[in-house]
């Protein structure tokens, strides 16, 4: 007949998914330490599970001595001999201790030690199978909420959804189910903990892989997801098969799968774009629905100068510039938008600049940072106020001159008129309407 404590084992290393060895380590040692708190820490123990009986045996070793100094490890060759006849000096004899003498704070306490132990081991499996878990969508029951964010029951454990990760605006209460990204599995003394998110841009990717079959299996590659979480999204994408439409893939037959990821995000309107490894035509599509015109790269300092008509202006900035801001993100590079009328004003200010850069061998952007965006704002300007140019001396200011002189006369003709101008401003103190005074 098995026994009770067999029986518990079994049943506990089934229902707890702990591995039986497990717990029967854990079980002598919580015996081991019992009979050593009673009996002290110098009588020598071995205690193991007998698997027949299923009952725990515990042995005390005794060394057979001709004069016995410590009764607890020691025992006469006269009282041995009468456990064996044919003991000698020098063995070490086992003898059957009596647990049941271990008394019920022994027995309490081993049970405590059993109990602490199948925690830690349930909490180290929770970690494992999470840790496993990470990067993929969880779904619980918001439990409470406490100063970081909600706690979530996912059912084996409980999750963390911190306040910066959540969609803003979004309200919960007790009891409603939610589901949410796990981004990380921390070791925690009270157990493993979970953190989750619903703001995550690969919750999104997540989102995608489990209503479009095509990511799921790879012919759809989302290259990238910039989000204003609850507002907006753009999502990058590209095909790995010429006749599959990427885009017509994520969105669905009239909208269908893109509308159960809009609908799980409350809402957030999703731009699916297309990829492309140029990235002027990148830009373009990303900062689609406005129209682009013209777009100039600095692959240096990884910006876009993006020209647009000036009805796509809005459009193109979008609502708190949301738009261009997605757009920024999703390419990871500084985009700069002018409206074609104001790009022709700038260009026509800023025509032969980069002439009269090359002849002081300095970049165009080392004038535009010392304030000089024009060919006038050089020439209106004094040599001091030149040398605030990072690279420019006296020497560069004079070939500079010279260079204007030559190139645009009609532009070096308006030094003398401001100097002209300035000389009758001397003679005119008083203000005429309209005017301020300088």
């Amino acid at each position: 007949m098995m026994s009770e404590l067999k029986r518990a084992i079994d049943q506990i290393s089934k229902d707890r998914g702990i591995d039986r060895d497990l717990l029967i380590d854990t079980l002598e040692e919580a015996v081991r330490s019992a009979v050593a708190r009673k009996h002290g820490d110098t009588m020598d123990i071995e205690v193991a599970f007998n698997e027949d009986s299923g009952e725990i045996e515990v042995f005390e070793f005794k060394v057979v001595v001709a004069e016995v100094h410590d009764p607890v490890s020691e025992i006469s060759l006269e009282d041995a001999r009468e456990h064996d006849p044919n003991a000698q000096l020098d063995d070490e004899m086992g003898f059957p201790v009596n647990i049941e003498d271990l008394g019920r704070i022994a027995a309490q306490s081993a049970k405590q030690v059993i109990i602490q132990r199948m925690r830690d081991a349930e909490q180290e499996i929770i970690y494992e199978e999470y840790k496993d878990r990470m990067g993929e969508i969880a779904s619980g029951i918001v439990q409470r909420r406490d100063r970081t964010g909600w706690i979530i029951n996912l059912g084996r454990t409980e999750a963390l959804l911190p306040k910066d990760e959540q969609i803003p605006r979004e309200r919960y209460k007790r009891g409603d189910r939610v589901q949410a990204y796990i981004i990380d599995v921390l070791k925690e003394s009270r157990g493993p903990q979970v953190i989750v998110s619903r703001s995550h841009p690969d919750y999104m990717v997540e989102l995608f892989k489990r209503e479009v079959p095509e990511v799921a299996d790879g012919t759809v590659k989302i290259m990238g997801v910039a989000r204003d979480p609850g507002l907006r999204a753009k999502v990058a994408v590209m095909s790995r098969e010429r006749d599959v439409d990427p885009v017509g893939a994520c969105v669905g037959i009239r909208g269908s799968r893109i509308q159960n990821v809009v609908q799980e995000l409350k809402g957030e309107r999703i731009d699916i774009v297309v990829w492309s490894p140029d990235i002027a035509m990148y830009a373009q599509h990303a900062l689609s629905p406005a129209v682009i015109t013209r777009i100039t790269v600095d692959e240096e300092e990884e910006t876009l100068e993006v020209v647009c008509p000036d009805d796509q202006l809005t459009l193109a900035i979008g609502r708190k510039g949301q738009n261009v801001k997605l757009a920024a993100k999703l390419l990871g590079w500084k985009i700069d938008i002018f409206t074609e009328s104001r790009y022709g004003e700038l260009n026509a200010s800023r025509k032969g600049m980069d002439q009269i850069a090359s002849v002081a061998e300095i970049s165009m952007e080392s004038f535009f940072n010392a304030g000089f965006e024009s060919l006038e704002s050089i020439v209106r300007a004094s040599d001091e106020e030149l040398l605030a140019v990072s690279g420019l001396n006296e020497r560069k200011i004079a070939d500079i001159r010279l260079a204007i002189n030559m190139l645009a006369p009609e532009i070096a003709a308006l030094a003398t008129e401001t100097g002209a101008d300035a000389a009758n401003d001397d003679t005119n103190d008083t203000p005429a309407d309209g005017e301020e005074t300088k």
